[in-house]
């Protein structure tokens, strides 16, 4: 099963934590020593997360939460295709039923990822909401008897440059967890303020490094705070939530460019009324 809470081919933490504290607050985390004293400012950034775990490649149902394989697509439903008609490639679907309630994220319903087959996973570099060359889809209610179904629905299989292997199905199961902000979430800045790591002088670089290491978001999830391998896309003045973060994943062939890392963000306003067609889309890699 993958589901690391970060990718092993990266740095893993390498100080202790609070254990009498992490046993209180149910939540541990590391800190190097000299920043100990400020480990309640940073248990005030706790958040919620939905932990998204990939199991082992099979053949999986229209209606499962999954990585690659065949989308779930009702009749009369078209398939998402770029202006020129070109098929995009399913990427992945996450049944909010199957998942731990997490608001304001539904309750119900299926939402889906599609991208295409260039140099950029069809991204848009200027204007990351573009979604000509990529589609993200919502069903809120999900008809349930396969034929009502597209089930004879053929996806493109021919590509080039993809970070997936869409052909391959790995259905995914989810865990509810917390954590606490790192330094690649804007929001680290917010609540710490810019110069932060400046008070401890010569040591500044050292433990931003080091936090970096000890604080990780990455792996896949619904939620909480986003990693980045650059730089965070969003702006402070108009805040996004995580709807996906899709991690490179050693088990499912899966590689953003160099070790990168996919996002899918949404407004909280945009998410609550379900408008799943204003997404921001960015991924990163080293």
């Amino acid at each position: 099963m993958s589901c690391s809470v970060g990718n092993p081919a990266r740095a893993s933490n390498r100080f202790p934590s609070n254990k009498k504290t992490a046993k209180r607050l149910m939540l541990s985390f590391a800190l190097p020593p000299a920043l100990e004293p400020f480990r309640e400012k940073w248990l005030a950034t706790r958040m919620p997360f939905v932990r998204v775990c990939a199991q082992p490649e099979r053949p999986t149902s229209w209606w499962e939460s999954k990585v690659g394989g065949l989308p779930y697509l009702p009749r009369g439903v078209a398939y998402p295709t770029t202006p020129e008609g070109k098929p995009l490639f399913f990427l992945a679907q996450l049944n909010f039923a199957d998942m731990p309630p997490l608001p304001p994220f539904p309750e119900a319903g299926i939402v889906q990822f599609y991208i295409d087959d260039d140099d950029l996973y069809g991204m848009d570099l200027d204007n990351g909401e573009n979604q000509a060359h990529f589609r993200v889809c919502y069903f809120p209610a999900p008809l349930l008897e396969e034929k009502d179904l597209q089930t004879d629905v053929q996806p493109p299989l021919e590509y080039d440059l993809l970070p997936h292997h869409p052909e391959h199905s790995y259905p995914l199961s989810f865990e509810r967890a917390e954590e606490v902000a790192p330094i690649t979430d804007y929001r680290f800045w917010q609540h710490f303020g810019v110069d932060f790591f400046l008070a401890f002088g010569d040591a500044e670089w050292d433990l931003q490094d080091a936090v970096g290491r000890a604080l990780r978001s990455d792996g896949h999830k619904v939620g909480g705070y986003a990693y980045f391998t650059q730089d965070d896309p969003r702006r402070p003045s108009d805040p996004m939530l995580l709807l996906f973060q899709l991690d490179s994943d050693e088990q499912m062939d899966l590689m953003w460019g160099d070790m990168g890392v996919g996002h899918f963000f949404i407004r909280e306003h945009d998410l609550n009324a379900r408008r799943f067609d204003r997404v921001l889309y960015d991924w990163d890699n080293l």
